[in-house]
């Protein structure tokens, strides 16, 4: 059995000879050339197994030459590599047709692995998708290798209506991730609807999510659509859904498994056809231990896990990041500064607890605030010596005294995500319903399950615990009292 042959495309003559050498070691027979004219030729002889591409070549973009190249021979897989390695570059690529994209510089194991899969999967017929190039406009900015693979999985998600859970501590970006997922999805053209599952009081979830109808409850006045009717044909986001109680999780999955649901006070089923994107800071394994989240609900939403990482685990992107807010503050009014790379440094030695958003409030406060055209390395320090979350950053520990500096401070970032708008209503149940389940769970671990020392460690009686205890959906110790 002859050798598979690789057409290569690359305009680097050394890459050219490396990328030869690899190949054939692997067993595959190369051909080599620098411009796209020679590629789009030996295509069109009929030539090659699998195509091997840079994006730039010196006659041509690979990314004109693609959907030719598709149009003529379909199942023919094409390979897409490239040093501008943004989430723009990936997304292309897989709209264009591509069977995989990978940035430079990259592991040779790892693409001639990818050669491999790529021919294994070359007898499957290609759709071909073809549109305007898309927008360097970046929905999300950073080249770490940490955002590269993120980059490559929602090329591949945007090809899909598949269900996402998109993983990551606050501030990191999730509902940016969604966004992309649905703008350069094929649910483009219809709506994108968000829902903070954590800023919906209690009894209000199904409502919001399902609507209502005249007359259900005292106050409904008139029909009002839910976010599932409002997202019809398009996305429907469901950020921070470990927050999601468990009466509307049983709700919620009904209509995962039927693809319909009833809205409140209706009795006709209403049809839907939405893609979901859950998103969640918590760990919803653990919540399912402590009884706090449906299993059967997490494999729903679990079909495709996409874990964001922390800032401070891809600091080498903060340059571009920090630019990028430069640039885009400036366009919102603030006065134009620059950055100095000794306040680079600085931004880098943070830990940065609260992400990217964190990174972008502060940008913008050293814009307005600072008088010199030019961010230095002191009045980062200043300005990071002054956030309240620098106090839990370092090696100094908790002060345990003080649980109302902790509580204010993280009332002042809830507010804070705002803007200029105020929380929704019910906030007080809704902080105490935040507060409560992991106070009455620590009581409980304390006292070895038993409920009437817990209740007197709390200071309350043991039926209040016990009322507590179910309001609040918290499993007590099995076999211990």
């Amino acid at each position: 059995m002859s050798a598979k042959t690789i057409l290569l495309a690359d305009d680097d003559s050394a890459i050219r000879t490396v990328l030869t050498q690899a190949l054939n070691r692997a067993g595959y027979s190369v051909r080599s050339t620098a411009t796209a004219t020679a590629l789009w030729r030996w295509v069109s002889e009929g030539q090659g197994d699998a195509v091997l591409t840079d994006v730039v070549l010196p006659d041509e973009n690979a990314f004109d030459v693609i959907p030719r190249i598709k149009k003529l021979r379909p199942n023919l897989p094409i390979i897409v590599m490239s040093a501008q390695n943004t989430i723009m570059t990936a997304i292309t690529a897989a709209e264009r047709g591509a069977y995989d994209y990978l940035p430079k510089p990259f592991d040779l194991n790892a693409l001639v692995q990818t050669v491999g899969r790529a021919l294994e999967q070359s007898s499957k017929p290609t759709v071909s998708q073809t549109r305007a190039p898309a927008s360097e406009n970046l929905p999300i900015v950073g080249r770490s290798p940490a955002m590269q693979d993120i980059y490559r999985i929602i090329a591949r998600l945007t090809q899909t209506d598949l269900t996402v859970m998109i993983v990551g501590e606050s501030g990191t970006g999730k509902e940016l991730v969604a966004r992309a997922l649905h703008d350069y999805g094929r649910r483009r053209k219809g709506a994108f609807v968000a829902v903070n599952m954590a800023a919906i009081p209690r009894e209000l979830i199904e409502s919001e999510l399902f609507g209502h109808e005249k007359g259900a409850f005292t106050g409904a006045t008139s029909r009002m659509a839910g976010r599932f009717e409002q997202a019809e044909g398009g996305t429907l986001f469901l950020d921070e859904i470990g927050d999601m109680p468990l009466e509307a999780q049983t709700r919620l999955l009904r209509v995962l498994q039927q693809s319909e649901y009833t809205s409140v006070g209706g009795v006709s089923p209403i049809k839907t056809n939405v893609r979901i994107i859950a998103a969640t800071h918590r760990d919803l394994r653990q919540l399912i231990t402590q009884g706090q989240f449906r299993e059967d609900l997490f494999f729903r939403l679990n079909v495709v896990p996409l874990q964001i990482p922390a800032l401070r685990e891809r600091l080498e992107d903060l340059p571009d990041l920090t630019r990028h807010f430069l640039e885009r503050a400036s366009t919102e009014g603030l006065p134009r500064k620059e950055i100095s790379q000794d306040a680079v440094a600085a931004l880098q030695s943070y830990r940065w607890p609260g992400n990217v958003r964190e990174l972008e409030n502060l940008i913008k406060r050293l814009m307005a605030m600072e008088s010199d055209d030019t961010i230095t390395a002191a009045s980062v320090t200043r300005e990071l010596a002054a956030t309240p979350a620098t106090k839990q950053n370092g090696s100094q520990p908790m002060d345990f005294d003080k649980p109302a500096e902790f509580f204010e401070n993280y009332l002042a970032e809830y507010f804070a995500s705002f803007g200029q708008n105020l929380p929704p209503g019910g906030l007080y149940e809704r902080m105490l319903a935040q507060i409560e389940p992991p106070l009455l769970r620590a009581s409980l671990t304390a006292t070895n399950g038993n409920q009437l020392r817990a209740a007197d460690l709390l200071g309350i009686n043991r039926n209040t615990l016990r009322t507590k205890l179910r309001n609040r959906n918290v499993k007590s110790i099995r076999g211990l009292h």
